[in-house]
């Protein structure tokens, strides 16, 4: 949730127009494509299953068919859990409402098929007598875990539906790999963009307004702790994950001290510079100092005052 609205806050700082609430819309707009991208993945492990029908028909229909041919195991389109999400409704009223759909990918949906196909991993599923619900959730975690990652049309057919790709594929690879283990005929839901989102929604809104409302505020703070410091030197993104970082520790008095502040520290691990990660840190230390000395720390509730 942080880094959409670092995403957001980058954006906006950078924009000739700075319109708020345009950006917030927009803010909201990235959150619901990581749902969307889920959705995505979760009809596209419905469609490789139902193509090993396919698959065994084409085989069947060649000229001299041999006897493998004739005999092509079908099972995976038989998989409990498949057919369970086939007639999930919501899945079914999502994929509408956001026009899911693979008419130009049945390449990539033919590709998955084959790369599953010729694991040991999918011939001991099929060789299997047995149809347990484990055996048929365990290939379909492999086929998420193992198979999607590593190929490459699926990569390019992501990220050309969503931008946002590279950044919010750990957590949508999450969101689906949850569903496919807490699925079954008596719990039937979506995984959850967080565990809580009416107030993760509230979260991020109040952190991107906040952080702009008191921008010059924080700057004030950052650019006392820095004089020293060359300000070409200090990176952009540096200097948002700091804002961001004495929002928090300002405003928001359920969260920790020491979870904000990591929280930041991690995200410039992957969002800036090499050396970030012990600049922003030790600016934050000295600027907590200060929020210190100034009680404009507040913290409440069990083991969150320091």
């Amino acid at each position: 949730m942080r880094i959409k609205v670092l995403q957001t806050l980058y954006a906006f700082y950078q924009a000739e127009v700075k319109d708020i609430q345009a950006f917030e819309k927009s803010l909201l707009q990235n959150v619901a494509k990581v749902n969307e991208s889920y959705l995505t993945l979760l009809n596209l492990i419905i469609e490789v299953a139902n193509y090993t029908e396919i698959d065994a028909q084409e085989r069947a229909s060649k000229y001299i068919p041999t006897e493998e041919d004739l005999n092509v195991n079908t099972r995976l389109a038989s998989n409990q859990l498949i057919k369970q999400l086939t007639v999930f409704n919501n899945l079914i009223e999502e994929t509408k409402r956001l026009k899911i759909n693979f008419s130009n990918d049945q390449e990539i949906i033919r590709t998955l098929f084959k790369e599953l196909s010729v694991t040991p991993e999918y011939a001991i599923y099929c060789q299997s007598e047995e149809h347990t619900l484990k055996e048929d959730r365990d290939i379909l975690t492999f086929l998420v875990k193992k198979v999607f990652p590593k190929s490459i049309l699926l990569e390019q057919m992501m990220e050309e539906r969503f931008i946002n790709w590279p950044i919010d594929k750990p957590t949508v690879y999450s969101m689906v790999s949850k569903t496919l283990l807490e699925f079954s005929e008596t719990k039937q839901r979506f995984a959850p963009i967080s565990a809580n989102w009416i107030d993760d929604k509230d979260f991020i809104i109040d952190l991107y307004r906040l952080t702009i409302r008191n921008n010059s505020e924080y700057q004030e703070y950052i650019s006392a702790k820095t004089k020293n410091w060359d300000a070409e030197r200090i990176a952009y993104m540096d200097t948002i994950l700091m804002k961001m970082a004495i929002c928090e520790l300002m405003n928001f008095n359920q969260i920790p001290v020491k979870v904000s502040i990591n929280e930041y520290i991690d995200i410039s691990k992957e969002f800036s510079t090499p050396k970030s990660k012990m600049f922003i840190n030790g600016i934050l230390d000295k600027i907590l100092i200060d929020l210190k000395a100034e009680n404009k720390i507040r913290k409440t509730g069990r083991g969150l005052v320091e």
